[in-house]
């Protein structure tokens, strides 16, 4: 399995949250837009293919559209349009503009930074590793999960 499918499958474990719902529902309207190939998508069509209420997906895009990832159009026949090609929109920028940093490195022992924040050698392996999984959200792109 690459590693499109295991985020898919670390998202559904729910003490990984590596990705959250908006993240979700934001690249699989995405997803549909790409593979719809017309100049605009109305948000109905988006609601049926996504599978979320039509007020809570019209917040996600227009979060898109304010960060320059969607165009709005208005009127009839409106609604959005990729304003990038889809090889142009990674999976970092949705859990940029959704999310906020994606960070697995937290003292795994206290809630707290422990006085052992600075030498801990488990922090420092798992930095590594965090530094590998951003690395390859970084390089998946809409394009890819069409």
């Amino acid at each position: 399995m690459g590693l499109d499918g295991m985020i898919l499958v670390w998202y559904h474990i729910s003490c990984m949250n590596l990705i959250n719902r908006n993240v979700d529902y934001a690249a699989r309207a995405l997803i549909f837009m790409a593979r719809a190939n017309k100049p605009t998508v109305s948000v109905t069509q988006m609601q049926e293919a996504v599978g979320v209420s039509r007020p809570f997906l019209r917040k996600i895009l227009q979060k898109l559209h304010q960060t320059g990832i969607l165009q709005a159009v208005k009127g009839k026949g409106g609604g959005f349009a990729l304003a990038r090609t889809p090889e142009n929109i990674r999976l970092s920028d949705l859990v940029a503009v959704l999310q906020g940093p994606l960070k697995i490195n937290d003292c795994v022992f206290e809630k707290k930074l422990c006085h052992l924040h600075g030498a801990c050698l488990l922090r420092h392996k798992i930095e590594a590793i965090e530094t590998r999984m951003l690395s390859e959200i970084d390089g998946i792109t809409v394009k890819d999960l069409i």
